[in-house]
């Protein structure tokens, strides 16, 4: 073989192995946008649920959303999200007789901060101390 087919040959598999790996990057990226897309849904549901348990009692279908939402984020989250969650059912839970609104901020704010995190929010944390707090609208 002379040199001028080995390059020819050298330059259509460098092609084709480029092109392969090109194609196997935008197709991992997509899917990774399209798991992100996915968990955003979940975790706005669970914002829009866990906003409509706060301020006066809830009602039983408000409570049911909720725990559906917060179900639904075992399936996606990601292991800091699912401690972060854990964490904050335990403490907002009613059987727990010790609950205090520090701490639910406290928690809410470790919840929030996973959740950001695991959607790939850059810059996640603000410079200065920072705890999330959820508003009612509801009228009391």
């Amino acid at each position: 073989m002379n040199g001028t087919i080995i390059v020819a040959i050298i330059t259509v598999v460098g092609s084709i192995v480029a092109a392969a790996i090109t194609s196997y990057l935008t197709k991992a990226k997509d899917r990774e946008a399209e798991w992100r897309a996915v968990k955003l849904t979940h975790y706005k549901r669970f914002m829009t649920a866990l906003s409509a348990i706060v301020g006066p009692k809830p009602t039983d279908a408000e409570r049911i959303t909720f725990a559906d939402a917060a179900n639904d984020i075992f399936l996606v989250g990601s292991p800091a999200v699912l401690v972060a969650l854990r964490g904050y059912l335990d403490e907002t839970a009613d059987s727990n007789t010790g609950k205090t609104l520090d701490r639910h901020d406290e928690l809410l704010t470790a919840l929030i901060f996973a959740i950001r995190e695991d959607l790939g929010r850059k810059p996640n944390r603000p410079d200065e101390p920072f705890e999330f707090r959820m508003w009612s609208g509801k009228p009391k």
